[in-house]
């Protein structure tokens, strides 16, 4: 029923009579719209990335099988989100949906390869899968980022305890973690949960694929409970308090799994406030300031990548903490594969306007000084001069050889409202806060977090880039 703006036959009319008909049509206002932009852009990108002779029908055959079988992986939220409604494979979901950014990296290497096993390809590319990550790029230029951290995190195969089996974003994150070949998802929470939830969401197959653990079906439950009594029991906490505590929080229990190395990384927050979460995984794990924990949040914008820190641990560091927190972040952004340069971020630079308030950001770069830091940073200074060079000329002392990539700022609220800022005036891709400093690789989502965040915060988990040195 292809007629536009007029179908031959509409969705409603042919389900008065069947039912259970599956019915596409060219419209955009009905499900199933099978729209000429799906195709014909990606078919031709791949063809020129061959210098194909000409495109033949297993080209276009390639390029069919390629939308089926995109049409039957699980669709990230923020494109169900473009398009008002939950989509999975079904009768009103057999095809992608025409602006599925996923469709510029899955048809072109398809039609390419298709070209080149025929015989048309003038220039084979012999790189796919470097082929298919620089179509990412292109629509994405801080993807590169990204797709690092999931191919670091390939080879490093970590079972991933993931805390919050109860929520669905975090089972389908766990999924894609598990399919994509980034290593074994453990899923902390109770088994039929998990499966009805799987199934409300299109991946009841996957139940199979999935371990869940819990107390109950745990062996080492008793060990859990005699761990962290005894660390607990100088606090006021007692074997009854210890036994709830182990077997009915499930951030503490995927906690205890982490520690006793029967996983490998862990990833949880998306259901509850972080810095409820964090003083959950304090009872199991040191991730206090004392501890040299730090929260670094990386914000990914026009091609972009700025560090902003301390998102999550420190609520107002001193001079001291400050450098320990540019510290963090020089080794967050070297994990990342950038060069650090870190701007103490303040209302004044270098010392005007006069302010005890700006004190300590002038203070804490004497701080790394006497450290012999072995990285770039200077400050005080405003954000507009740490990122804007044309700015940063009024100043030629300023040390700092570039634009800044961490921002140290005066506490956690500016670091917090800075972050949400980005996210929502600018569309910013979050990522973090990224926990460092821990003995143990845990990571901790936002409750806003989408599918693709929670797997971003697993893979980077996975990496154990932010470990205690």
């Amino acid at each position: 029923a292809m007629a536009n703006p007029d179908p031959e036959i509409t969705p409603e009319e042919a389900q008065s009579v069947r039912p259970d008909a599956i019915v596409a049509t060219g419209r955009s206002d009905y499900p199933n719209q099978v729209n000429n932009v799906l195709g014909f852009p990606y078919l031709f990108r791949g063809a020129l990335d061959i210098h194909a002779r000409a495109i033949n029908d297993e080209m276009k055959i390639a390029c069919a099988n390629a939308l089926a079988e995109l049409a039957r992986e699980d669709v990230p939220d923020e494109v169900a989100m473009a398009y008002g409604r939950k989509l999975s494979f079904g009768r009103d979901y057999i095809i992608p949906t025409p602006f599925d950014p996923r469709l510029i990296h899955v048809i072109p290497p398809a039609v390419a390869k298709a070209g080149m096993d025929t015989g048309v390809a003038r220039r084979p590319i012999i790189d796919m899968e470097g082929y298919a990550q620089s179509l990412k790029a292109r629509m994405d230029p801080t993807a590169s980022i990204l797709q690092g951290i999931q191919s670091r995190a390939r080879q490093a195969q970590a079972k991933m305890i993931f805390a919050e089996g109860d929520d669905e974003r975090v089972l389908r994150a766990a999924v894609a973690y598990q399919r994509s070949g980034m290593g074994e998802a453990l899923v902390v929470g109770r088994e039929q949960d998990v499966k009805e939830k799987l199934e409300t969401a299109g991946l009841g197959d996957a139940y199979r694929e999935l371990r869940v653990v819990n107390a109950a079906n745990s062996k080492h439950t008793e060990t859990y409970k005699d761990f962290l009594y005894k660390r607990l029991q100088r606090q006021g906490v007692d074997r009854e308090d210890a036994h709830k505590l182990a077997t009915r929080d499930r951030h503490v229990f995927a906690a205890l799994m982490l520690v006793h190395g029967h996983g490998d990384a862990m990833v949880t927050g998306a259901t509850r406030k972080s810095a409820h979460v964090l003083e959950l995984i304090n009872k199991v794990i040191d991730a206090k300031p004392s501890d040299g924990a730090v929260g670094i949040t990386a914000l990914l914008n026009k091609g972009r990548v700025v560090l902003i820190g301390d998102t999550l641990v420190h609520e107002w560091p001193d001079e001291n903490d400050l450098a320990d927190i540019a510290t963090a972040g020089a080794h967050v952004a070297r994990g990342l594969g950038l060069e650090p340069r870190v701007a103490f971020c303040s209302f004044s630079t270098f010392g005007y306007p006069v302010s005890e308030r700006a004190t300590k950001m002038h203070v804490a770069p004497k701080v790394l000084d006497a450290r012999g830091a072995d990285f770039e940073y200077d400050g005080e200074m405003t954000v507009d001069v740490a990122l804007n060079m044309d700015q940063m000329k009024n100043y030629p002392f300023c040390r700092l050889t570039g634009p800044a990539n961490i921002l140290v700022v005066p506490a956690r609220h500016s670091a917090s409202i800075s972050v949400k800022l980005m996210q929502e005036m600018a569309g910013a891709t979050v990522i973090g806060p990224i926990l460092t400093g821990t003995s143990h690789a845990v990571q901790l989502c936002s409750t806003t977090s989408t599918v693709n965040d929670i797997l971003n915060m697993a893979a980077l988990a996975s990496c154990k880039l932010c470990l205690k040195d």
